[in-house]
């Protein structure tokens, strides 16, 4: 993380003194887990911590800002519980033998949560394309027909999404 400089760092420190109870508290009431709560709270100043110098000087809404924030924080957190949890029931349909080992399960959980960040920055017929034949194991040409799209679109969108998911993914690493 870059240093802040010491206007940065004391304003970063006043909004912490002057917000932070109130922010964990509305985070409390919205996720009704207190330990969630302080987590987002502390993630959120972290996250405010990164932003552009300028942008935290020209603060005039911080509250407004440290709910979006939270809000964002808050969304990732219950999208990752939705993967984890249909990993998990999936996982408990699975014979006893091919069970694997906590360190893995959280390797494949992290890779999944990883995939669907990358999947959502895709336009939706580019991911609809490409979970239909990943997920569905549909064709290219049901695809193009299921999607309304000619059989060289729908190729195109599968491409994309693989370069997006498998080769873009490796360059970020």
């Amino acid at each position: 993380m870059p240093a802040l400089d010491s206007v940065v760092s004391r304003e970063i420190t006043t909004l912490y003194s002057d917000h932070h109870r109130w922010l964990q508290a509305w985070l409390r009431r919205k996720l009704g887990n207190a330990f969630d709560a302080a987590d987002l709270a502390q993630d959120a100043y972290l996250r405010l911590m990164g932003r552009d110098v300028q942008e935290i000087r020209a603060l005039r809404e911080p509250r407004a800002m440290l709910v979006t924030i939270a809000q964002g924080l808050a969304a990732n957190l219950y999208r990752r519980r939705a993967i984890e949890q249909a990993y998990l029931e999936t996982l408990a349909l699975q014979p006893q033998p091919t069970a694997i080992s906590p360190e893995r399960r959280a390797i494949v959980l992290e890779a999944l949560v990883e995939i669907d960040r990358l999947l959502g920055e895709l336009p939706l017929p580019v991911r609809q394309a490409f979970l239909l034949s990943q997920i569905e194991g549909m064709r290219q040409a049901d695809i193009a027909v299921e999607l309304g799209v000619s059989l060289p679109t729908a190729r195109r969108y599968i491409a994309r999404a693989v370069v997006q998911v498998c080769f873009l993914n490796d360059a970020a690493a």
